[in-house]
């Protein structure tokens, strides 16, 4: 098997099995979806939905890759080293028992060590394009949760749209001064599901008749409308509703231009999966 040319700082850490300084590696903070795979064989290691941010310094991950990754004991006798199961190249160090999420390990994995390959890229190796949708329906915790689920959504990520405040916090949302509202951007692959499908399922996972909110949850923060990217999805979403209203539903849902998608905090993304809790104000309810 050929592999990559290292630098000799590449060389340093994934042969000599080195350490890069924490807070410097370029995959410490980031949160993007697509795949992580090994700097010197290519070998995918780690999926995007498997990083979290646990603040130590490294890029942490809660899972592998099935059979991507081998654990051996380290040189010093105490903690695990890992390494690419491919090329025995060296990725870091895997640690349990500490709680940080529901499958309590975290894989303290050196930057240099990876390369990474978007969403977007891999659908387009495969001949495939991605496209993405953006709906507000109260709380995203609960919206991401239940469209990641549906077969063809690559994945979900929450965030905030339709406000006046560049990359806003959690806080200033919440402090209904900013006009952004709650919104799940959903990156999905157009040849599984459509829009039509995800709207429609949209629709059936939260109230379209509350206008004050979400369940318990109250503010205009909370307020359901769907961002639409062109007229066609324009169509399919006025189309869905007055199909609702039809059925005697005073549907609130606004329909609004795409605007710009801020990312929520790291903590809330994939809220329920790490925490193991279920949602408290969403669920299926057939209405097509």
């Amino acid at each position: 098997m050929t592999y990559k040319k290292l630098t000799p700082e590449e060389q340093w850490v994934i042969i000599n099995k080195g350490t890069e300084r924490p807070f410097t590696g370029k995959y410490n903070e980031f949160f993007e979806t697509g795949v992580y795979t090994c700097k010197q064989c290519g070998a995918p290691l780690y999926r995007s939905e498997d990083k979290f941010p646990s603040h130590c310094g490294w890029p942490s991950f809660d899972d592998e890759i099935e059979g991507a990754v081998r654990r051996e004991v380290d040189a010093d006798g105490r903690r695990t080293e890992i390494l690419c199961a491919n090329c025995g190249g060296h990725l870091g160090h895997v640690f349990e028992g500490e709680m940080l999420t529901a499958k309590n390990q975290r894989h303290c994995v050196n930057s240099i060590s990876m390369d990474f390959v978007s969403a977007e890229e891999l659908a387009s190796k495969k001949g495939g394009e991605l496209k993405k949708a953006y709906f507000a329906g109260g709380c995203f915790w609960g919206v991401e949760h239940l469209l990641q689920q549906v077969p063809g959504v690559v994945a979900v990520v929450s965030g905030y749209m339709g406000g006046h405040v560049d990359n806003p916090s959690y806080q200033q949302v919440c402090g209904k001064t900013t006009g952004h509202l709650e919104t799940v951007e959903v990156l999905y692959d157009p040849a599984q599901v459509d829009f039509e499908t995800l709207t429609k399922l949209f629709f059936e996972i939260h109230d379209p008749t509350q206008d004050d909110g979400q369940g318990p949850d109250l503010g205009p923060q909370y307020a359901s409308a769907v961002f639409v990217n062109d007229d066609e999805e324009r169509g399919i979403v006025d189309k869905l509703i007055a199909l609702l209203e039809n059925k005697g539903l005073d549907v609130v849902t606004r329909v609004l231009p795409m605007q710009r998608f801020w990312r929520a905090e790291e903590y809330h993304q994939d809220y329920y999966v790490k925490t193991g809790k279920t949602p408290y104000c969403h669920r299926y309810q057939k209405r097509f």
